[in-house]
């Protein structure tokens, strides 16, 4: 039976484990203080966190909701980052932390049910944001359909250049019968 304090962790770890859409299993060891807490800044403005979980508490926690953590990526000291809303910010600044501080372990990452690996994890991360992308899809759409206007648009827009034309001929044409 596990002590008060033991079931109110695996409660925050089974709650985050259910909100996020991305979850990152990092070794910590050799992180400071200050660079853990630099870290934890950067992703909450991403609507992400990042804790530091007892391995067994991780098991625990996961196997509550269904969340399968290959077994070697939960020894040694582990963090966990949880994503909860665009995955792709949080992602980036997790890559960018390791690139720069060079001590931080990135073991796996665990997504709609699919494991990733550090190097897929670095692919999530170059992607554009989740709004870049939108809007990019909105002007894919958009082409086409201004594409339909500007040929629907043509042939009056040529019959106004004859009749203009014609009109600008038969001007010439009186004024040189008035001669």
């Amino acid at each position: 039976m596990p002590t008060p304090q033991k079931a109110a962790q695996i409660d925050a770890l089974v709650d985050s484990f259910e909100r996020s859409q991305l979850t990152v299993v990092a070794n910590y060891r050799g992180l400071s203080v200050s660079q853990l807490q630099e870290l934890r800044a950067g992703l909450r403005g991403a609507d992400a966190e990042f804790t530091v979980a007892k391995n067994t508490l991780t098991r625990i926690a996961s196997g509550r909701v269904g969340v399968e953590i290959p077994e070697e990526f939960l020894e040694g000291p582990t963090a966990l980052m949880f994503a909860y809303g665009d995955v792709v910010t949080p992602a980036k600044a997790l890559t960018d932390f390791v690139r720069s501080s060079r001590v931080l372990e990135l073991k796996v990452g665990l997504m709609e049910g699919q494991t990733l690996t550090a190097s897929e994890l670095d692919a999530l991360a170059s992607m554009p944001p989740r709004e870049e992308l939108l809007g990019k899809l909105v002007g894919m759409l958009a082409s086409p359909m201004s594409r339909v206007v500007g040929v629907l648009s043509g042939p009056s827009r040529s019959l106004a250049h004859v009749l203009n034309a014609r009109a600008a001929q038969l001007g010439e044409d009186t004024a040189a019968a008035a001669d």
